[in-house]
């Protein structure tokens, strides 16, 4: 923050964007409750970029509304849009430091500070990728971390898929109802996921497995084309040929600002109970920062509409508390 910034106040803030935050925007915008989005801007990854996963999809066509189906970017422009129609600010700088020791609470970014009455969380949370520089190339062209978003766009072709656990299994045995062969790529010789994911996945006729192997490279210039694949025990490296590459090692929620603050699980979500109350009072969680189950765009919006309206009960409780004490006090003196 810097010195010669003044503290801003505001009813509702709303920290992160995409599907969650700009549907929680909506919703307080309409309750007339003015609030803020502090929607990121992109420059550290670690507490979400504006618009959230979606503005790195290139098609969605499972969103209700879309019949002709839209893009990712497209579809959180609209998102904007309509929260700015309702009287949302949109403020795009990443949030630096949450106080919510107190009310009212207070935010700060890099060149302002705010207190805020309540604070709706929707930062998201970001896919855990291979790391590999043509992987990023890729994204959006045959590599994808969502097999439910994008598993369609891949029918009567092969496509491999990386991890080990019940996220992969489960990616792996979605992406058969498209895929003519589905190739699962592990590090290890024995799978993380529970047993009867195992079975389930070895049962498939069309579910493979790659043991002991790791992706070096994925190959193609336009589109995935296959990939160069290293035997980690003997270094041997070979080509699959497959027509998208699913990568499912797992999701990394975006609490680092909350760590301490906020309760989380053992995976850094945020716990959400009675809907989206969090273990502060005052404050609600919405998104995949607080979902590991769904992770989609359409469950993202209705956990960020129940944020608003949980956060408008709440100040409305507030208020009435407020003029009973103080109606008491009158009647006292």
């Amino acid at each position: 923050m810097t010195e010669n910034s003044e503290t801003q106040t505001r009813r509702v803030i709303i920290i992160g964007s995409g599907p969650a935050g700009y549907t929680a925007a909506i919703y307080a915008g309409r309750a007339e409750l003015s609030p803020l989005v502090i929607a990121g801007s992109g420059a550290d990854p670690k507490i979400g970029i504006p618009g959230g996963q979606l503005m790195l999809t290139t098609d969605v066509e499972n969103y209700p509304g879309f019949p002709e189906g839209v893009t990712g970017p497209d579809m959180m422009e609209l998102f904007r849009k309509q929260a700015e129609r309702f009287g949302a600010e949109i403020l795009y700088a990443d949030a630096t430091s949450v106080d919510l020791s107190q009310r009212p609470f207070r935010v700060e970014t890099a060149k302002e500070s705010y207190t805020a009455d309540a604070v709706i969380v929707a930062t998201g949370a970001a896919a855990k990728w291979i790391g590999l520089e043509s992987e990023t190339k890729l994204q959006n062209r045959g590599v994808s971390a969502c097999a439910t978003c994008d598993g369609a766009l891949y029918r009567g072709k092969e496509i491999a898929v990386v991890g080990g656990g019940d996220t992969a299994m489960e990616e792996a045995l979605f992406l058969t109802r498209f895929a003519t062969k589905v190739t699962v790529i592990h590090r290890r010789d024995e799978l993380r996921a529970s047993k009867i994911m195992q079975e389930r996945a070895f049962k498939n006729e069309k579910v493979e497995f790659l043991w002991d192997s790791e992706v070096a490279e994925v190959l193609g210039e336009d589109e995935v084309t296959g990939l160069r694949i290293k035997n980690r025990k003997t270094g041997e490296e070979s080509e699959l040929a497959v027509g998208a590459l699913f990568v499912a090692i797992g999701h990394r929620p975006n609490t680092d600002l909350f760590q301490g603050t906020l309760d989380t699980d053992e995976q850094g979500y945020i716990v959400a109970s009675g809907g989206t109350r969090t273990s502060v009072e005052g404050v609600f969680a919405c998104g995949d920062v607080m979902d590991k189950v769904y992770r989609q765009a359409v469950t993202a919006a209705g956990t960020g509409c129940a944020a608003a309206i949980d956060s408008e009960r709440w100040l409305a409780e507030q208020e009435s508390d407020t003029q009973t004490t103080e109606a008491v006090s009158e009647a006292s003196a």
